[in-house]
């Protein structure tokens, strides 16, 4: 099965191609250093052909509201065109977990606008919502240091993902039938936010203190209990924070 995966040389991209590989299958990692631009189309037309899926894990250099949003929308459009020109027979899509939740966070609202598009396209797809992977533990509470030098992070429920888990169920999702709807991944266990972050950063060294504050913003959504976690069924990783901190 020739699978092409947009983003293919980032952190997920890089993981799922060389598990499809493993596996036996034609993984194909497409991205600007691939000759692949999806902003622009060039490439696009060539690397899909004889393509049976496509994963789109490309993710906007920037999160601001005006260039995230067009990000998705152009580079989402102009892939599933492709895809519809080449016969595609699937697309598989990844978002996160929570974005009708907060409408007010940009990078939500454009991963929701993408979404739209993949489910309006008429090509079979499947969607993969995703907890925080636990490789952006620094970046997020680097995002909620405030201007005191401490770490504000709101005391909800948290159930971050490894990377590692992330692209096996992205795997298994792509060389599956597709599913026409969402599926919610998660990591294997449900923790307090604050307190996760509180103890990762003690892990690593970093002496700033993690302040519990309900009204902390996450990426500029204020958040409540269970904003970030699945509501209902969830499939979960196999990979604890524990385990997988001690293998980095």
């Amino acid at each position: 099965m020739k699978i092409v995966v947009i983003g293919g040389t980032g952190l997920i991209g890089t993981k799922l191609v060389a598990k499809l590989t493993e596996h036996g299958h034609e993984a194909v990692p497409a991205a600007p250093s691939t000759g692949v631009n999806t902003i622009t189309g060039e490439g696009l037309a060539d690397v899909l052909k004889g393509a049976d899926v496509v994963v789109d894990v490309a993710n906007s250099p920037s999160f601001e509201a005006g260039p995230v949003m067009e990000f998705f929308q152009t580079s989402t459009s102009n892939v599933l065109q492709a895809e519809d020109a080449a016969g595609v027979r699937h697309h598989v899509g990844i978002s996160i977990v929570g974005t009708e939740r907060l409408p007010d966070n940009a990078y939500f609202a454009a991963k929701i606008a993408q979404e739209e598009l993949i489910k309006a396209s008429g090509i079979p797809y499947s969607l993969v919502h995703a907890t925080q992977f636990f490789e952006f533990v620094g970046p997020t509470a680097d995002e909620a240091t405030w201007d005191d030098g401490k770490v504000h992070i709101a005391p909800v429920a948290w159930q971050p993902i490894a990377a590692e888990d992330v692209a096996k169920i992205l795997g298994r999702t792509a060389v599956g039938e597709p599913l026409n709807t969402r599926i919610d991944i998660a990591g294997p266990d449900e923790v307090r936010m604050d307190e996760f972050i509180r103890k990762a950063l003690a892990e690593r060294g970093d002496t700033r203190e993690v302040v519990s504050d309900v009204h902390a913003r996450y990426f500029g959504s204020e958040l409540t209990e269970r904003s970030l976690v699945p509501l209902g069924e969830a499939t979960l990783g196999e990979l604890h924070y524990a385990d997988w901190y001690a293998a980095q």
